[in-house]
């Protein structure tokens, strides 16, 4: 099994589905990778363990960005 660490690994994963996402602000770009992993996963084109693993990466990856917006008092 192939264990997804950080952002690059899960678009990495995308990728090998055709699937690039740039929508030009990270937090964003990470929102919608949840939904793509979401589409894959309910497709039956990913793993349950692969799907969990990205899908905590993410969270892991939002919350990060959303302390960094709370830390310069920035809002979405």
């Amino acid at each position: 099994m192939t264990v997804l660490k950080n952002l690059y690994d899960v678009q990495q994963l995308l990728k090998k589905y055709g699937i690039l996402v740039h929508l030009g602000k990270r937090k964003w770009d990470i929102e919608l990778m949840a939904i793509e992993l979401d589409n894959l996963y309910k497709a039956g084109l990913l793993e349950k363990k692969i799907y969990l693993n990205a899908k905590l990466v993410l969270k892991h990856e939002h919350e990060y960005e959303e302390r960094l917006e709370r830390e310069k008092g920035w809002t979405s």
